[in-house]
């Protein structure tokens, strides 16, 4: 018996954006800024590490970006935003009182709550950071529960790391690596320079008992999981983030197909050996 149209519908409520006021506006760098928000009615929504809420600007238009604040409790909720577009560039500029309208939250979770004894392995570039802070956030809540903790982050220069000053205060619970692609030499740094799959092979963990979280540009992604596998660590236990072309958050439009999948609908998170067939195949 095929679908109806029962079964084809959006979750009640899922279309409507909701009024949030912005109560913090944060600048991380010259692009990049993080939001606070608060619903102007009634108590904000828990949300998964992973998921991710669509944001509309009135006048502007819609676009998804995954949360970054503390995950699986109501509170404030907390997204990190790079001004690359139309609707990003407004939601950028949202000074404090400012309201957006917010939909969600949607799509799969990062299971990190589900890994307890696992050595986790976080591995970021650039704005995948973002996505990943959950991740991390709950690691630092519940450090005794799991074994080793790396993360490993990158980002084109310097001046585009995101968090500069949290990423000091994880320095005491975690093993923390940055990298940058390119460093001027007025810049002042004097950390490591190079792509962020280079950090692997040094990197302290069990791979047979690790979990490894992914996020960032393709093309770096697709050089960790190579390294990941390198090391040992099994592609059902590599977990990925495939942001791609979501518009709508309810698998109607259709925009983020990839082979079988709705990615705003089936995921952002997927496992690798979930995904690796679709990833394989040039420009799907």
């Amino acid at each position: 018996m095929g679908a109806t149209a029962a079964d084809l519908a959006p979750p009640a409520g899922a279309m409507a954006p909701q009024p949030f006021v912005v109560r913090q506006r944060e600048a991380e760098t010259a692009d990049t800024w993080t939001l606070t928000l608060e619903p102007t009615a009634g108590e904000p929504p828990a949300i998964g590490p992973g998921q991710f809420m669509m944001v509309y600007v009135f006048g502007v238009g819609e676009v998804p970006i995954s949360v970054s604040g503390q995950p699986d409790r109501p509170g404030p909720v907390v997204l990190t935003v790079r001004a690359v577009g139309a609707v990003t560039q407004a939601i950028c500029a949202s000074g404090e009182g400012a309201v957006l309208g917010l939909r969600g939250p949607f799509g799969t979770t990062w299971p990190i709550a589900a890994s307890p004894g696992a050595d986790v392995v976080v591995v970021a570039g650039g704005i995948g950071l973002a996505p990943l802070r959950p991740v991390v956030l709950h690691v630092l809540e519940h450090r005794s529960q799991f074994g080793e903790a790396v993360v490993l982050y990158g980002a084109r220069t310097p001046e585009d790391l995101l968090y500069k000053e949290e990423l000091e205060r994880w320095r005491g619970s975690v093993a923390l690596h940055v990298t940058v692609d390119a460093a001027e030499a007025e810049s002042g740094w004097t950390g490591t320079v190079g792509v962020v799959p280079k950090l692997l092979p040094g990197a302290s963990f069990d791979p047979a008992k690790a979990m490894a979280f992914v996020c960032g540009p393709e093309i770096m992604m697709r050089f960790t999981i190579e390294a990941l596998l390198e090391r040992g660590v099994a592609p059902e236990r590599v977990q990925i983030s495939l942001e791609r072309n979501m518009r709508c958050g309810v698998g109607h439009c259709g925009h983020c197909q990839l082979g079988p999948t709705l990615i705003c609908r089936d995921g952002p998170v997927y496992t690798y050996a979930t995904a690796a067939p679709w990833m394989e195949v040039r420009e799907l």
